[in-house]
C-alpha cells in the first residue's frame, strides 16, 4: 500500500509541514499575545482581577473541551477539510474579540476562537502523521519542528503582543489573526494532501457538550472560590464533576464514542497524557503569573515586559529543535520527560522567591531560563510518546487527546493558582507586596505540580 508520504514530493510535503507548523505557532500564539495587554483590556473591558484570567479560560475551554470533537471529525470528515473549517471559525473569533466592547462579547470571541482551534489542532497532527508516519526518522525531526512551533508562537505573541499594545492597541492582538487566517485557507488546498475523504459513523455531540460543559464548571468553580465561598464552589465543582463522570459512561457504552476509553490500553499512551496534562497545569500559570509581575509589580511597560520573555521562550524553541530529538534518540523517552519536569520544578520553586523590590535579572531570568529548558525537555517525548501509540486510523483521536489533556491541564491548573493567588494578595491592585505575595503562592503551587509529574512519569512510564 502506497503512503501519502511516498506519493508526495519531498518539498512539496516540507511546504506541507510549514503550514502545519503554522497551525500550531497561531493555536499558542492566541494563548500568548493577550498576555501582555492583560491590565489594558482589564481596564478598557472592566475585568476585575479574579475574572481577568477567563480571557484566557475561555479559549482554553473551548479548545480543550472540543478538542476531541475536532478529532472525531477530523476522522470522519478528512483532516484537509477540518484544518480549513478550523481556520474560518478562528478568523470570525478573532473579529469578534477585537470588536468587542464588553466582558461577554470578549469572552464569546474567546470561545469561538477556541472552538476554531479544536478544529485545527488534531487535524494538523493527523495531517503530519500522514506525510511523515512510516519514517521514524523523518517523524522525530518533523514532531520536533512542530512542538518548536509552539514556542516560537509563544514568543512571537509576548513579543507582538507588547508591540501591539505599546504603540497600536489591545484589538490588534486579535486583528492580527485575520490576514494569516487568509493565508492559510488559501495555502491548504494548495499543500496539503488530500488523503481519504473519511471514515463512516456518527458525531457523539452530546458527549462532547458535556466534557466541555463539565470543564467549564469545574473551572468557574475554582476561579470564584476566593470571593463566592467554597460552598458555591463546591456546588459548581460538583455539577463539573458530575458532568465529567456523565461524559465518561458514555464513552463506556456508546456504540461509536466520541474517545474509545480502551485506547489507553496502548502501551505508555496514558503516561504520555498524563505528562502533557501536569504540563500544561504547571507552564501555564507560570507564564500567566509572570506577565503580571513584570508589569504591576517591577513596573515594566508592554513591550518590555513583552521583551523580557523573549530569551525564555527562544530557549524552548533551540532546545526542541536541537536537544530534545538527540536525547529522545540516545536515551529514550522516559528520562527526558523525567528530567524536563524535574528541571520545570526547579526553575518554578525559584520563581516563588521574587520579591516585590526585584529585578528582572535577578529574581526572572535565570529561573525562567532553567524552567524554559526543562519545558523544552519534557514537550516532544511525552508528545510524540502519546501521538504514535495509537492505531494509525486513529490519529484524529490521538491528536484530540493529547492536545485536550495539555488544554485541560492548562484551564485546572490556572483556575487553581489564580484562586490561590488571590486568596494570598494577588487582588490587591497598587500593592506590590500583596500581589508579589500572591504570585508567589502560584509558582510555588506550579512548582508542586511539576515535581509532582516527575514522579509519577518515574513510576508510569516504561522504557521501550
Amino acid at each position: 500500500m502506497t503512503t501519502a508520504q511516498e506519493t508526495r514530493p519531498n518539498t512539496l510535503r516540507w511546504r506541507a509541514l510549514g503550514l502545519i507548523a503554522l497551525a500550531q505557532f497561531m493555536v499558542i500564539m492566541d494563548t500568548s499575545i493577550m498576555g501582555v495587554a492583560l491590565p489594558r483590556m482589564r481596564d478598557a473591558l472592566g475585568f476585575t482581577p479574579s475574572t481577568l484570567s477567563w480571557v484566557f479560560n475561555a479559549y482554553v475551554i473551548a479548545f480543550g473541551g472540543l478538542l476531541l470533537l475536532g478529532g472525531r471529525l477530523s476522522d470522519l470528515f478528512g483532516a484537509r477539510r477540518l484544518f480549513a473549517a478550523g481556520w474560518a471559525i478562528l478568523l470570525a473569533g478573532s473579529v469578534l474579540a477585537g470588536a468587542a466592547g464588553n466582558v461577554p462579547v470578549e469572552l464569546a470571541g474567546r470561545i469561538v476562537q477556541g472552538a476554531g482551534a479544536a478544529l485545527i489542532a488534531p487535524s494538523a497532527l493527523t495531517l503530519l502523521m500522514m506525510l511523515f508516519g512510516s519514517n521514524p526518522k523523518e517523524l522525530t525531526k518533523a514532531l520536533a519542528l512542530y512542538g518548536a512551533a509552539a514556542p516560537a508562537g509563544g514568543t512571537a505573541g509576548v513579543f507582538l503582543g507588547g508591540v501591539i499594545t505599546e504603540y497600536l492597541s489591545w484589538p490588534w492582538v486579535f486583528y492580527l489573526n485575520v490576514p494569516i487566517a487568509v493565508l492559510a485557507l488559501f495555502a491548504a488546498r494548495a499543500v496539503l494532501p488530500g488523503g481519504a475523504t473519511g471514515t463512516r459513523g456518527t458525531v457523539d455531540v452530546f458527549g462532547a457538550l458535556t466534557v466541555t460543559l463539565g470543564l467549564g464548571t469545574l473551572v468557574y468553580g475554582i476561579v470564584r472560590a476566593p470571593e463566592a465561598g467554597w460552598a458555591a464552589t463546591s456546588i459548581a465543582g460538583g455539577a463539573g464533576l458530575v458532568l465529567l463522570t456523565v461524559f465518561v459512561a458514555r464513552q463506556a457504552k456508546a456504540r461509536i464514542p466520541l474517545m474509545r476509553l480502551s485506547i489507553f490500553r496502548a502501551p505508555r499512551l496514558g503516561a504520555a497524557n498524563l505528562a502533557q496534562v501536569f504540563l500544561g497545569a504547571a507552564w501555564i500559570p507560570m507564564w500567566f503569573f509572570l506577565n503580571l509581575y513584570l508589569q504591576q509589580v517591577l513596573g515594566f511597560r508592554a513591550f518590555p515586559a513583552g521583551a523580557a520573555l523573549l530569551p525564555m521562550t527562544a530557549l524552548i524553541m533551540l532546545g526542541m529543535i536541537a536537544l530534545a530529538p538527540r536525547v529522545i534518540g540516545r536515551f529514550g523517552a522516559k528520562l527526558p520527560i523525567v528530567a524536563g519536569l524535574l528541571l520545570l520544578a526547579i526553575g518554578l520553586g525559584w520563581l516563588a522567591l521574587v520579591r516585590a523590590d526585584g529585578s528582572f535579572w535577578v529574581d526572572v531570568l535565570p529561573a525562567s531560563l532553567v524552567a524554559a529548558l526543562g519545558m523544552s525537555l519534557a514537550f516532544i517525548p511525552s508528545l510524540s510518546t502519546a501521538i504514535s501509540a495509537a492505531r494509525p486510523e486513529e490519529g484524529g483521536l490521538a491528536s484530540g487527546i493529547v492536545n485536550t489533556g495539555y488544554q485541560v491541564g492548562s484551564a485546572l491548573g490556572l483556575a487553581v493558582m489564580t484562586a490561590l493567588a488571590a486568596a494570598s494578595g494577588a487582588s490587591a491592585l497598587g500593592d506590590p507586596a500583596a500581589l508579589t505575595s500572591g504570585y508567589s503562592v502560584a509558582f510555588a503551587g506550579s512548582a508542586v505540580l511539576a515535581l509532582a509529574a516527575a514522579g509519577l512519569a518515574a513510576l508510569t512510564f516504561r522504557r521501550r
